[in-house]
Formats: structure tokens, C-alpha cells, sequence
């Protein structure tokens, strides 16, 4: 089972978070995300757990628990259906409104026609 680990203390390590879910069976993978720019911690992961069971346990016992001061949030992931994944061009096409050609004509004050001369 692939778990959801939220609201977890940026100076948490995936060692720490491994050993607290092995206290409830095998643990596969454990993967703490981080920014790909700083590399600090997002604040939450994932951890895989290949028992059902033993991963339900960890999701009923641990979530709420307090890691470091911080009450974490634990539950089942459920990966995105794969409609709703995020694109990076859905502001392409259809507003053809850009930088340049927004001015509507007149307004021209540079001080050319003034006062008839």
C-alpha cells in the first residue's frame, strides 16, 4: 500500500520517518519530497508498505500522531486519475492578448498641435 504522509517538521529524515512506520511491518520505500531548486523539505511524503494490513495499522495508529512538535497527517494515497494531472500548457491558446499593441490610438501629447501656431 503506497501512504500519504502530511504536515511532517522540514528536519525530519527518511530514516526517522522509515523506522516509525516499521514499528508496524515491512517497509519498501520511504520518500520525503523536496523542492528540486532548494532541496529543502515540501513538509510531506510517501511511504510504501507491502501488507495491507500492517500499512492500515500505521494509517489508524500514526495519523494525528505528534513527530517533533508536529501533529502528522497519515492516510491512504490514492494516485490522481490520470485526466487530472497537472499540464503546464493549459493557459496556451484562445487569450491573444500580449504585451504589445494595447494602445487605442490618440493621447498623442508630445506637444505637437497646441494652441494653432
Amino acid at each position: 500500500m503506497n501512504i500519504f504522509v502530511g504536515s511532517l517538521p522540514f528536519s525530519i529524515e527518511e530514516a526517522d520517518l522509515r523506522e516509525s512506520f516499521e514499528a508496524y511491518g515491512a517497509v519498501d520505500s520511504v520518500k520525503i519530497i523536496t523542492d528540486k531548486f532548494t532541496g529543502r523539505s515540501k513538509g510531506f511524503g510517501f511511504v510504501e508498505m507491502p501488507n495491507d494490513s500492517e500499512a492500515q495499522k500505521a494509517i489508524d495508529e500514526l495519523n494525528g500522531a505528534t513527530v517533533q512538535g508536529r501533529a502528522i497527517v497519515v492516510n491512504k494515497s490514492e494516485p490522481k486519475p490520470e485526466g487530472e494531472r497537472r499540464s503546464f500548457n493549459n493557459n496556451r491558446g484562445g487569450d491573444s492578448r500580449g504585451g504589445y499593441g494595447n494602445n487605442r490610438g490618440g493621447g498623442n501629447d508630445r506637444g505637437g498641435n497646441r494652441g494653432g501656431y
